[in-house]
């Protein structure tokens, strides 16, 4: 049985002839058997067959509780059935401190990242430094940097609490988000983890030194925003080349080619209301020309959606709350064939959602 989600409440504004599409959640998906338990629910992707992959932190369960923690990474059919389920550090291999971020590439791999060390109370004397690639079944293929290892913003051999990943299977590159230890994009070869290239905010180089991550959305003072992204915290590349960045701190999303030119900024905006806009995950629609781009806002809880021809916001899907099709905090999404919504919820409500189109254009 589906539930009516929140209406799509805002119409296509002057900018745009599209109309938003409408969702219903889906209640009871997915299905988590042997009674596990789900910690923050911090990523969610989509393979090439529209199996959905969850990623979540067993060790943010309570104590009590963590004894039945499900594996940290979890695939599910799209009807909410588990499939197959592994991770964790075990037999001394190697593992994320903290899981963080989950991308499923066109050749079957899967790659993780994690942010332990930030804040540092969390994970003591660990830092996720690295990016993992793996097979299906879990098998480590490749690393990319190791933990503890980084040098700082210039390091090319290792990330430092990466936020976001993703594959451009046809380049064999893989586009990283490096956002809670650092403020860049770095490219890597998939194939055996050579540096490529890297960039900052605007396209400039990457800062050398920098502040800290302020912990919540700072107030905008100027029209374009710092010179230094705040927190890189999603990335995402469309079929026609343009590297969308998620800059979560300084509310706004960042648009750059390939090689890291700069070719635009928005923000998300949120009239009527005082709760500032946290742009934090993205996904594109389905569609050839994928028309649409959908943003978490993890501010005022909900899925924004642009039409991203124009990169104008012509509707929104949610809002905060812990009922089914709300959220609180919504943290990254993704997108299947058939133009359905998942999405993972970190901090209150803990748990993956899915939302099925309604209706298109």
């Amino acid at each position: 049985m589906l539930a009516a989600a929140p209406c799509v409440s805002q119409q296509a504004n002057a900018q745009s002839r599209l109309r938003p599409p409408e969702f219903v959640v889906e209640p009871t998906w997915p299905m988590i058997p042997n009674n596990w338990v789900l910690g923050e629910v911090t990523s969610i992707s989509v393979d090439r067959n529209d199996n959905i992959w969850v990623l979540h932190v067993p060790q943010s369960i309570p104590e009590e509780r963590r004894a039945n923690a499900a594996p940290p990474v979890l695939q599910f059919d799209a009807e909410g059935k588990l499939l197959r389920s592994w991770g964790g550090p075990a037999d001394g291999a190697a593992w994320l401190g903290r899981e963080h971020g989950i991308f499923v590439d066109a050749e079957d791999f899967v790659w993780i990242g994690g942010r332990a060390g930030w804040p540092r109370a969390t994970t003591p004397g660990v830092s996720d430094d690295m990016i993992m690639k793996l097979t299906m079944e879990g098998e480590l293929v490749l690393q990319i940097g190791r933990s503890g290892q980084s040098t700082g913003n210039l390091d090319t051999a290792n990330v430092h609490q990466a936020t976001d990943v993703f594959v451009d299977t046809e380049a064999n590159e893989l586009y990283v988000a490096d956002g809670y230890g650092n403020k860049r994009v770095i490219v890597f070869d998939t194939e055996d983890g050579t540096f490529k290239r890297m960039w900052g905010a605007f396209g400039n180089p990457p800062p050398s030194t920098f502040a800290p991550n302020a912990p919540t959305p700072q107030p905008q003072t100027t029209p374009d925003g710092p010179p230094e992204f705040g927190l890189p915290h999603a990335i995402k590349v469309s079929n026609d080349g343009v590297v969308y960045l998620a800059d979560r701190i300084n509310n706004r999303i960042q648009l750059f080619t390939r090689e890291g030119q700069f070719l635009k900024q928005v923000r998300v905006t949120n009239e009527g209301s005082d709760v500032v806009p946290v742009p934090a995950g993205f996904a594109f629609s389905p569609d050839r020309d994928q028309q649409f781009l959908y943003v978490v806002d993890s501010g005022p809880m909900r899925v924004v959606i642009f039409d991203r021809v124009s990169m104008t916001q012509i509707g929104v899907v949610g809002m905060r709350g812990a009922n089914p099709g709300e959220f609180d905090i919504v943290h990254h999404m993704a997108v299947d064939s058939k133009g359905n919504l998942y999405t993972a919820e970190i901090v209150n409500n803990r748990r993956a959602q899915k939302f099925v189109l309604a209706q298109s254009r």
